[in-house]
């Protein structure tokens, strides 16, 4: 198994069900190979750039010239670009992770809530620091991070590290999420 955020990976289980190819957000990549290998799941798993995310316009693309049975992502920005295919529910993964009750419910708390990931947390300085030119440009910050008043993080396997939290000065709160919706939603787009 791999744990690289893109790339292919087979597995195999114990199941006689021809493999299926699932398409994942890397941002998801490490948790579908996880779940898939621990559930001995005949899946192969082929991950995109979760970069994508900044262009959504380029998951829809990247996505339908991957044609897979199972999509693991859930709208993820692109406005009903990924209706259709046989992916998640919600959408995006704060949805997959928490359910979209809860996420509702965290930003009528407040509003101005900046949501994180386990896989934003560990590549928060490539994907948002360096991906929004902010190590090169710190004035933008509060162009971009301004109005934000609290942190949560949607954690998946918490941990005690969490640096990028500390860079915005704000409270944060953690909810410890796991991948079980993640896992239940994936074995509902099994063949």
């Amino acid at each position: 198994m791999s744990n690289s955020p893109t790339g292919e990976t087979s597995m195999t289980g114990s199941s006689s069900n021809s493999p299926s190819e699932v398409v994942t957000c890397g941002a998801l990549a490490a948790h579908v190979r996880e779940i898939a290998a621990r559930r001995g799941w005949p899946v192969t798993v082929r991950a995109l750039p979760a970069v994508l995310h900044n262009n959504p316009k380029l998951i829809e693309t990247a996505v339908r010239d991957a044609p897979a049975p199972i999509v693991a992502y859930a709208d993820c920005g692109t406005y009903g670009g990924l209706d259709g295919t046989n992916r998640l529910p919600g959408l995006h993964c704060y949805d997959v992770y928490a359910g979209p009750e809860a996420i509702r419910q965290i930003f009528d708390d407040e509003p101005g809530t900046y949501l994180l990931t386990d896989f934003l947390v560990r590549s928060f300085d490539r994907l948002v620091l360096a991906g929004l030119g902010l190590d090169r440009y710190p004035e933008l910050w509060d162009d971009y991070f301004g109005h934000y008043r609290r942190i949560v993080w949607l954690a998946q396997q918490p941990t005690a590290e969490l640096a990028a939290a500390g860079l915005f000065g704000l409270p944060l709160t953690r909810v410890d999420t796991g991948v079980s919706r993640l896992e239940r939603q994936l074995e509902a787009l099994l063949p």
